[in-house]
């Protein structure tokens, strides 16, 4: 018989499909292993919890500090030395970023466990403005006080609680993050040096000099009640004192740190990047964006841009000592590893590329922060590993509270991160794709359900599953002041690609992350059908994502 024959293609395809029915049941059967592998194990980490002592939570959470501004992440210069063992000893996770790169808002989603498009709070010190009865008001954060981290920490976890350094909201902590809330509460924001008890005081040595109180407050008056701690130690470091020429004001005994080194120039720093940028980042008749006017303050000359990067990796390296200086006091307190070390911040920083210097907009360079947990339930194979998982900062009060037993809220949007580096960790499947398997990830979730994969990609692309970590998230930032100022932004954030959207111009773009990770080759107008499709698609997926962001469903994204 001819290899054309329609007889041979027949039994070709009935063979094609018998074989495809046989891998499905193969594949099924070993879904169901290891979802029951999964299960033993989750309940085996239960009892093992269960004998262990209560862990402390130690978080620390810098200020305007990029994914790469550590010696661990590959940066040549800067010299982190307590952050990059930190990293040596636990998992560093290399693709996490923030849902809205901005101080305040990244700050009420730690609080929270929210996307800024659920608790609202857009404006520092106000939040979102309402019209009721026909007059403005300000809403301040709208999320009640005993759903916030620091509540839930001190009166459902029954913890030891303490604030020392930037809260970043403006707003009055008791009224909006519970009364009674703190055993400790200590508020910096906003300086480098101040003067106090007659002598000039450097923020960051402030805030280690805070962070060493509480400790020593909660073995007095803690540790003898058996009761645990959580501490945010909330360096306002590596943030600028805005309005101040200089910039960066790091303390004087760094000053000679990085004096005989060159930073490097980032590749996209150049003019050609800058006039890439959408049309209205250009200066208007309304004003300049913010974005450029910071470039000007920073690097717009060759010796500016040496002299301000040299005083953020200054002040960058005074964070690093003085994580090391606290990590020393819990040791000789005999509580290191009895605590689980959370290092991260609220958001990353243009340092010149496209022209820009500051936060804000869906650019790797503003969304990438670093992420490092050091914890000591961590199965041994993760020690000094890397994750290049998209975890999320509406990650952050799911995992602090998983770890000291509490399940998040059906408010929260984010999951425990520690499911990536206990036992064997996530497989890197696919997410569920059947009615039969949603419903058991959500009975799995505290009432909290995984929204259904995109429709693009066979299962690749999706906010996670029981069994799966996300591979994709909405990303958004509101408009501040005027659009000229700092335009609002969306963006649907992938791996290989990413779609922007700036709603206040109804403006797109699309970049190829694989083959243009600088984000300066606009693909929006490409008449490459592969580049139309995966537009479509974007479109599509990211209008989903941006609706879950902004419903009231209780749903994990």
């Amino acid at each position: 018989m001819p290899d054309n024959h329609p007889l041979h293609d027949k039994m070709s395809r009935n063979v094609d499909t018998n074989q495809l029915l046989i891998d499905k049941a193969q594949r099924a059967r070993w879904l169901a292993h290891q979802r029951k592998q999964k299960e033993r194990e989750l309940q085996q980490q239960m009892e093992e919890d269960e004998k262990r002592p209560p862990m402390n939570i130690l978080l620390f959470y810098a200020d305007d500090w990029r994914h790469d501004t550590m010696g661990a992440a590959g940066n040549p210069i800067v010299k982190t030395p307590f952050i990059d063992a930190l990293a040596k000893e636990g998992v560093r996770f290399v693709e996490n970023c923030v849902t809205t790169s901005i101080c305040w808002i990244s700050r009420a989603t730690l609080y929270t466990g929210q996307y800024l498009a659920r608790h609202h709070f857009e404006m520092l010190g106000r939040g979102r403005t309402l019209l009721k009865d026909g007059k403005p008001v300000e809403m301040k954060l709208e999320v009640p006080a005993n759903e916030t981290l620091y509540s839930l920490m001190k009166k459902k976890a029954k913890y030891f609680v303490g604030h020392a350094g930037k809260l970043g909201l403006w707003i009055d902590h008791r009224e909006y993050l519970g009364k009674d809330t703190f055993d400790y509460f200590v508020d910096e924001d906003g300086w480098h040096w101040r003067e106090m008890g007659g002598k000039m005081v450097h923020i960051t040595d402030k805030n280690t000099g805070d962070a060493l109180r509480f400790l020593k407050m909660w073995e007095q008056k803690g540790k003898p009640k058996q009761k645990p701690f959580f501490l945010n130690v909330a360096y306002f470091a590596t943030h600028a004192v805005d309005g101040d020429t200089r910039q960066y004001m790091p303390q004087n005994k760094s000053m000679a740190m990085y004096d005989n080194d060159t930073i490097p120039i980032p590749a996209s720093a150049t003019e050609e990047a800058w006039q890439k940028m959408p049309h209205f980042f250009r200066p208007t008749s309304g004003g300049m964006n913010e974005g450029r006017t910071r470039w000007m303050w920073r690097y717009d000359e060759p010796d500016k841009h040496q002299r301000m990067m040299k005083n953020y990796y200054r002040m960058a390296s005074e964070v690093d000592t003085s994580v090391g200086i606290i990590l020393k006091e819990l040791e000789m307190q005999g509580q290191l590893n009895n605590t689980m070390i959370i290092f991260t911040t609220d958001n990353g920083n243009f340092h010149a590329e496209h022209g820009l210097a500051d936060k804000w907009y869906p650019h790797q360079e503003s969304i990438r922060v670093p992420l490092v947990i050091k914890d000591p339930r961590m199965s041994p194979e993760f020690f000094g590993t890397t994750n290049d998982e998209f975890t999320l900062n509406i990650d952050l009060a799911a995992t602090v509270l998983a770890a000291a037993g509490l399940d998040p809220l059906p408010t929260m949007m984010g999951r425990d991160m520690s499911v990536l580096y206990r036992k064997n960790g996530f497989e890197g499947e696919v997410a569920a794709t059947t009615s039969q398997s949603r419903r058991k990830a959500f009975a799995s979730t505290n009432g909290r359900q995984y929204i259904d994969p995109a429709s693009d990609g066979d299962g690749t692309y999706h906010s996670g599953s029981e069994s799966s970590w996300r591979t994709e998230f909405f990303y958004e930032h509101p408009m501040h002041s005027h659009p000229d100022y700092i335009p609002s932004s969306e963006a649907l954030v992938r791996k290989d690609y990413k779609y922007f959207y700036w709603p206040n111009f109804k403006y797109e773009q699309l970049f190829d992350l694989k083959n243009d990770p600088g984000e300066l080759n606009d693909l929006i107008t490409s008449k490459n059908p592969m580049h139309q499709t995966k537009l479509k698609e974007m479109r599509k997926r990211f209008v989903e994502l941006k609706m879950m962001a902004h419903s009231d469903l209780p749903v994990i994204l």
